[in-house]
């Protein structure tokens, strides 16, 4: 299972690396979160998601 998708284009894009650092990043955004007691329930992330 691949993590990240490579592709070729003429626009500037990250590199696998860069992914790897943004995907981690947000991982321990959400591990603080959730220490803190910052979570959403599962309806409540369902009506965000319905909002947008």
């Amino acid at each position: 299972m691949a993590l990240t998708e490579v592709v070729k284009t003429a626009e500037p894009t990250y590199i696998i690396n860069d992914s790897m650092n943004i995907l981690l990043g947000k991982l321990d955004e959400t591990i603080d979160d959730m220490e803190t007691g910052k979570v959403q329930t599962i309806d409540e992330a369902w009506d965000e998601i319905d909002r947008v």
